[in-house]
């Protein structure tokens, strides 16, 4: 079916000269899912038990959603093997790996990031601090606090979209407040299913809706009236953090995937191999659902 074929432009009644179609899975081709999907899985078939992470006693090498892939090794020697064979077994099914689009991370509780030399073709891959993925920042310190700052930049930014409405004196304070939630808050609270919340991070989204609420009743910060007096104003009650915990708990893939039991379960409650760390142990999703409950 790809052999040979050809596209034009057509705009109105006029039509642009055929062109060959020389490279790439054509678009809008109801084959093109499978073939991916079959590629991709003969490839990455190749990496069999090569060593990963342990994770509850099993070996994982790899992560695959859709089209992108992440490999996962414990050091950089087994992680370019990784890298190897699926780069070798890319190129005898006629693919390529793009090391412009290929990027290396390292994820550790380190203040500063332990650097991780890994090439494709001699080319030295990037090394990244955090990169977005389905809308939500991974960093390298295995944390959520920036996640969260950047949700709150952008709540905020949809705020002075909204800032004619939002801090009208002609429109109800009541009117305003549902408006907040559905356009502002739903911007904040994307995602925070999975957010590790400390008391650091809740101050913070504390004083951010404080933030919110001001505005929106028109109280400069020379006021100086306090947090307390503020909510009378509005007659409401803190709230950002409780709708925070509300989701968490009602989240339907949380009872997904503890009844499942399989990586997923294995990787919430925390149950990886080696050896604990010294000092405080940092709070996993499990211990705030159980504090909240």
């Amino acid at each position: 079916m790809y052999w040979e074929q050809t596209a034009a432009m057509r705009v109105e009644n006029k039509t642009s000269t055929f062109q060959d179609i020389k490279r790439g899975v054509r678009q809008g081709c109801v084959l093109s899912p499978d073939l991916f999907s079959l590629y991709s899985d003969i490839i990455m078939r190749n990496l069999g038990n090569h060593p990963g992470i342990k994770v509850g006693g099993q070996n994982k090498n790899n992560l695959r959603y859709a089209d992108d892939t992440v490999l996962l090794a414990e050091n950089k020697e087994d992680l370019q093997k990784l890298l190897n064979i699926v780069e070798e077994e890319n190129r005898k099914k006629g693919l390529e790996l793009n090391s412009k689009k290929t990027e290396v991370m390292v994820i550790s509780r380190k203040q500063e990031s332990p650097k991780c030399d890994i090439f494709i073709n001699e080319v030295k891959l990037k090394q990244r601090e955090h990169f977005k993925y389905l809308e939500t920042i991974i960093s390298n310190d295995g944390k959520t606090n920036r996640e969260i700052s950047a949700r709150t930049a952008q709540a905020q930014i949809s705020f002075q979209k909204m800032k004619t409405i939002l801090t009208n004196k002609h429109i109800s304070i009541e009117t305003k407040k549902r408006a907040r939630q559905c356009y502002i808050e739903s911007v904040l609270m994307y995602g925070c299913e999975a957010w590790t919340i400390s008391k650091q991070i809740q101050d913070k989204l504390e004083a951010t809706e404080m933030c919110f609420l001001r505005r929106m009743l028109r109280i400069p910060w020379t006021a100086k009236k306090t947090n307390e007096r503020v909510l009378n104003e509005a007659n409401k009650r803190r709230s950002l953090v409780r709708n925070i915990r509300k989701r968490k708990r009602q989240s339907t893939s949380l009872g997904h995937v503890m009844r499942r039991e399989k990586l997923e379960h294995l990787v919430t409650t925390g149950k990886l191999q080696g050896k604990r760390s010294r000092g405080r142990q940092r709070e996993k999703i499990t211990d705030g659902l159980a504090t909240w409950l």
